[in-house]
């Protein structure tokens, strides 16, 4: 009996700090599956995406586990069965400098610990424990039925020295286990999340507040940021923060807001689907729409720029009053039914390193506007902007006067000065329009241009051509820095094509790796471009 409490102690005690410490290894997979709206297929194809060497660094841990385990656990032999435990010391080793070395590749958008993500984490943490548990006490009993029929066999002997090796291969399950456990979760999560957006829809139907909802390929979180600020010059205005533009994220900013502290709601509306607009469109309705424009940004969720028109169009069947579209796509929402505005346009446009200056039409009166953010393509948010602002009421001198208070947004072409070196943090998930767009603000600095960028992501069957296409966007530059290993190659090729200098042009690994080279080569006058950041999901 006591030999059977002991062992019942000892699979508790090597589960527990197994389990604990493995639930270290996958924090950064649980980052990545939230990165992915805790959508399990988008995971996968993360996992499964090329050059994602994921089950590689598994495959890595598990061997070198493995390996470790039996030179440890066999140079304590003379220790008998004990030698076991001793051996999976090295588990606690081998974890421990996995997550330390995890630990030092930052995710781009951080972790958030939120509630979800802490039920999620608590689940997972209750999968693995049982599995170890199950392991570690079949693997003793393995080794008592062994050791009991062949008692003088050499191979019991070296099974009983070696019985918590085999766990040596459970790293190799962690993909499985963070899926599992969001299939398990969701049990709860999905009937909750229902409810907390009921309750959304329900409290914003019953308030008085005008709804704003802004879609588009691009821009959405940019032009978001422009009108709110213009329109807190007259109103009380609630946005949601960052880029919070699904159900839960518009439910976040209802239900955790008195909406009767506001006059006007702004709701960013994401889709990576058809529907998926037309599903925000039911928790809030807008009074008034707004669509920035139209790229084959997200074509490889969508399929077709036929099918990305159609997905933001549905906002237009639940616009209550108007919908301000960008100029530059209005044509292609024609045959919708809703009263519509071409917007964005302006006229007599100045831009250099110090801001834009430009010309707008607001119902007939042609006003001019000032602003310090950096290029054509943010004065024609900020025009989109003020025709909307000047629809719901603002006179021209109120636009005039908040446009010049306009601050930059952080990483969306954000102009900071260190050391004389002027940098363009343009690392938010970047576009085709948009890439071009940070490429001719780079244009208006003088002294060298340096460009660090891993690609333009997400663009389906366009993706080769596209980047290719950037690539020679790029040639004539004083340095060009490819970061990672996963769009570099059709950039450089057509760098290359187009006359590049493969002398200026770098391959690095990793952004930390790319800023190391950067130290070397910069001085004061130089401009520095920091174009796109791969996300986490990709």
């Amino acid at each position: 009996m006591f030999v059977s409490v002991a062992k019942i102690l000892e699979s508790v005690f090597t589960a527990v700090v197994y389990s604990a410490l493995l639930c270290g290894c996958c924090y950064k997979l649980l980052g990545v599956l939230q990165s992915c709206g805790y959508g399990g297929k988008r995971f996968l194809k993360w996992a499964n995406k090329k050059n994602n060497l994921i089950f590689t660094r598994h495959v890595l841990l598990a061997l070198l586990c493995a390996f470790a385990y039996s030179v440890i656990a066999l140079c304590f032999s003379f220790a008998g069965e004990w030698a076991a435990v001793i051996g999976a010391a090295i588990y606690a080793v081998m974890f421990s400098l996995y997550i330390w070395a995890d630990n030092r590749v930052a995710l781009r958008v951080p972790v958030a610990a939120t509630p979800r993500f802490k039920r999620l984490y608590g689940v997972l943490a209750v999968i693995v424990l049982i599995v170890v548990y199950f392991a570690t006490t079949l693997l003793n009993y393995a080794d008592y039925v062994y050791s009991l029929r062949y008692p003088d066999y050499w191979g019991a002997q070296i099974f009983d020295k070696l019985r918590y090796c085999p766990l040596a291969i459970i790293p190799l399950l962690c993909i499985p286990f963070v899926l599992l456990a969001n299939i398990v979760s969701k049990i709860y999560e999905v009937p909750h999340n229902k409810s907390f957006v009921k309750k959304a829809r329900a409290k914003l139907s019953a308030s008085k507040i005008t709804v704003i909802g802004i879609t588009g390929s691009y821009g959405k979180t940019s032009a978001k940021n422009v009108l709110a600020a213009i329109l807190k010059e007259k109103f009380r205005v609630l946005a949601t923060p960052r880029s919070h533009n699904t159900p839960m994220g518009l439910a976040l900013s209802i239900n955790g807001n008195n909406l009767s502290d506001y006059d006007i709601f702004i709701a960013e509306m994401g889709a990576r689907n058809i529907g998926d607009i037309a599903e925000l469109c039911e928790i809030c309705p807008p009074d008034y729409s707004v669509i920035t424009g139209i790229c084959p940004q997200h074509l490889e969720s969508f399929g077709s720029i036929e099918n990305i028109v159609k997905a933001k169009a549905e906002i237009l069947a639940y616009t209550k009053n108007e919908a301000v579209i960008a100029a530059d796509c209005y044509s292609l929402f024609d045959g919708y039914s809703c009263k519509k505005s071409r917007c964005g346009e302006i006229t007599e446009a100045e831009c250099s390193p110090a801001g834009c200056v430009f010309a707008v039409d607001l119902d007939g009166e042609k006003v001019t506007l000032k602003t310090r953010l950096l290029g054509r393509h943010n004065a024609e948010n900020i025009a989109l902007a003020a025709a909307l602002a000047h629809k719901l009421g603002m006179s021209a001198e109120e636009i005039v006067r908040a446009v010049e208070k306009l601050d930059f947004v952080e990483h969306r072409l954000q102009l900071i000065k260190s050391g004389g070196v002027n940098i363009l943090d343009d690392g938010y998930n970047s576009n085709v329009k948009g890439a071009a767009a940070a490429l001719e603000v780079l244009q208006t600095f003088e002294g060298r241009k340096i460009v660090v960028t891993p690609g333009i992501v997400e663009l389906g069957v366009l993706e080769e051509s596209e980047n290719k296409l950037l690539g020679a966007r790029l040639a004539g530059l004083d340095l060009v820095i490819l970061v990672g290993e996963t769009l570099v190659l059709p950039v450089k090729q057509g760098y290359i094509e187009a006359g590049g200098d493969a002398e200026k042009l770098l391959l690095k690994p990793t952004l930390d790796a790319a800023q190391e080279a950067l130290k070397g080569y910069i001085a004061a006058g130089d401009t520095v471009l920091f174009l796109n950041d791969l996300p986490d999901a990709y």
